[in-house]
């Protein structure tokens, strides 16, 4: 296809003459870092705009980056809501549905930095894809109260919240027995207090998420938020794990939906296959209804022809079967899949993605992981998890580590602290990449960005190091020279010139990426 894109990817060039990353992976000593130190100055990170509903408790912690102490202040903040100058957490609540333009502002003793910013009051939230984390890829069953408590402060003390990762989130074996308000499903005894979770983590700056699914029991066998009996009944003494994997007569979606609220969760994921609009319809409405904005994630494997639907009800949506921290899984059958199936099998997808509503390839698979209490590094090279992070940022993929954070070591931290890669997921523009030209073994995709500019991820295919050469820049509209910028390296290249210039080199090691942005430079 001969389309302005294509001929656009076809003409670019970018000169690289090192190796993108030593293959290693990320306990190995030799994997190159290539993410810079950040300065001691002030960076605001994070999101240009945040959404949220009228008359919902309002949470947002400025993400920034700098020697602490940092004194935050926010012009034209609106009347409602309240910046705690230390912290530079935002609360409050917003009646009125409107759009407030706010310039946020950063300074330590080394300097300052400011940042417009847009509060969007009105229907849409999720503005910009969730990053966070989840329990299941790490702790899987053994999850605990004191495990998800001591997973948050990581994410601060590690400084991961100061580059935009927000949420914690339980996944499945929370869940207790029925006996709330409306037969609302209640913890077990590995969460005794769960609202003072909830406060702990808000305390934080951070936001909490809960798993539930409308079968009668979960994946794991735990009780889910539908029943054969009015009351809620079960136990697991009726049958194994796989007993109650059906929708059940008794729906309990309004109760849970307001216990949910009333503990303070912001976060539902909401687990079963195949999903179906009813049920997802319902538990739109009931979460609608509690009054406390809950990002609404489906999970698994949507399918695909109810794809407009997905986007009208929900704000993210698995689009996948389940990853595991390998690149290509031969065995899939067992219903595991590779980074690789996963991430390059979204075009299809990209349509539908747009803010407040995401397509979800599934959750990160860097760092220490194990599905249980036995865990291990991941098993993808470091060109594989290059690969993975620009891939999902390029998709505008929710982001959610499923790692321990508390065992984050220095690679892995260069891998989830990059704020120009981070950027591209949380641009204002929404837009998904696309698959745009391939050259041999390497695939091209292109994201448009909110300022005009574009991204541009050139992904090695191949187990062997690849080594490509692009011609001038054709005049397709874009001005005879352009910007480039590696955006892992977080470093300037020099620009193209639509003018008497030999062709550019790229090499790109197995299973690696090139990751630039390209700005028209009139």
């Amino acid at each position: 296809m001969n389309t302005p894109k294509t001929r656009l990817i076809a003409a670019i060039a970018v000169l690289l003459s090192a190796p993108f990353c030593r293959v290693g992976r990320a306990q190995d000593a030799n994997a190159e870092i290539l993410t810079p130190a950040p300065a001691a100055t002030p960076h605001i990170n994070g999101p240009s705009v945040f959404g949220a509903r009228p008359g919902s408790p309002f949470l947002y912690r400025i993400p920034a980056t700098g020697v602490r102490p940092i004194e935050f202040s926010a012009d034209h903040l609106p009347g409602g809501l309240t910046l705690d100058a230390a912290s530079g957490v935002i609360t409050g609540s917003l009646s009125e549905v409107g759009r407030s333009e706010l310039v946020l502002h950063a300074r330590n003793s080394k300097g300052e930095d400011h940042r417009n910013f847009a509060i969007v009051i009105g229907e849409s939230i999720a503005l910009t894809p969730a990053m966070g984390w989840n329990s299941w890829n790490c702790w899987a069953d053994s999850v605990d109260q004191e495990k998800v408590t001591r997973s948050a402060r990581a994410l601060v003390s590690s400084g991961l919240s100061e580059h935009g990762w927000t949420y914690v989130n339980i996944d499945d074996t929370w869940q207790g027995m029925r006996s709330g308000e409306g037969h609302a499903l209640q913890a077990n005894a590995k969460f005794p207090d769960i609202k003072g979770l909830c406060d702990t983590v808000h305390g934080l700056g951070l936001k909490m998420g809960i798993y539930s699914t409308p079968w009668v029991t979960s994946y794991a066998g735990f009780v889910g938020g539908s029943s054969d009996n009015a009351d809620g009944a079960w136990s697991q003494a009726l049958g194994g794990k796989s007993a109650g994997r059906h929708l059940g007569k008794y729906s309990f979606a309004n109760a849970d939906a307001r216990q949910w609220a009333q503990w303070g969760f912001d976060y539902l994921k909401y687990d079963w296959k195949p999903n179906d609009l009813p049920h997802i319809i319902e538990m739109s409405q009931a979460l609608r209804k509690s009054g406390r904005d809950i990002l609404f994630s489906l999970s698994n494997a949507a399918p695909y022809p109810i794809a407009a639907d997905l986007a009208h009800y929900a704000n993210s949506w698995r689009t996948t079967g389940d990853i595991r921290d390998v690149w290509t899984e031969s065995g899939s059958a067992r219903g595991f899949y590779g980074v690789s199936e996963l991430g390059f099998s979204q075009d299809r997808w990209a349509p539908y993605a747009a803010p407040g509503h995401w397509n979800d390839p599934d959750m990160l698979v860097v760092g220490y992981v194990g599905w249980s209490a036995h865990l291990h590094p991941t098993q993808l090279t470091a060109a594989e998890q290059y690969s993975h992070i620009s891939l999902w940022c390029m998709l505008s993929a929710p982001l959610l580590l499923g790692c321990d954070l508390e065992r984050l070591d220095p690679f892995t931290l260069g891998l989830l602290t990059n704020d120009e890669v981070l950027a591209l997921d949380q641009d204002a523009l929404g837009r998904q990449a696309v698959l745009v030209a391939t050259a041999g073994s390497v695939d091209v995709y292109m994201k448009d960005l909110e300022d005009g500019s574009k991204a541009l991820g050139f992904f090695n295919r191949d187990t062997q190091a690849q080594t490509l050469a692009f011609g001038k820049l054709a005049r397709i509209g874009f001005s005879p020279k352009l910007h480039v910028r590696d955006l892992w390296r977080e470093k300037d290249l020099p620009d193209i010139m639509d003018s008497g210039r030999e062709d550019l080199n790229m090499t790109i090691p197995a299973h690696g990426v090139m990751l630039y942005k390209v700005t028209s430079a009139q």
